[in-house]
């Protein structure tokens, strides 16, 4: 399978400058949940731009969506 790296950046809300995975989402992905967190297109970009991808944030970020209380 060939990466769409010039389609994939379009859409890739990284905010991090210095990303060497920025729009190769298979090595974003992997490396992401290696350290246990989600890559920041799984968040919306302000709270992206936090830098916390870990799993917390991501259930604090759509809990309320889904009528979950934590």
């Amino acid at each position: 399978m060939e990466c769409s790296k010039n389609k994939n950046i379009k859409r890739c809300n990284c905010s991090y400058g210095g990303c060497s995975r920025h729009g190769i989402c298979c090595e974003c992905l992997h490396y992401h949940l290696s350290m246990k967190q989600l890559p920041a297109c799984c968040f919306p970009d302000d709270v992206e731009q936090t830098y916390d991808r870990s799993f917390k944030r991501f259930i604090q970020t759509y809990a309320k969506d889904y009528g979950i209380k934590i």
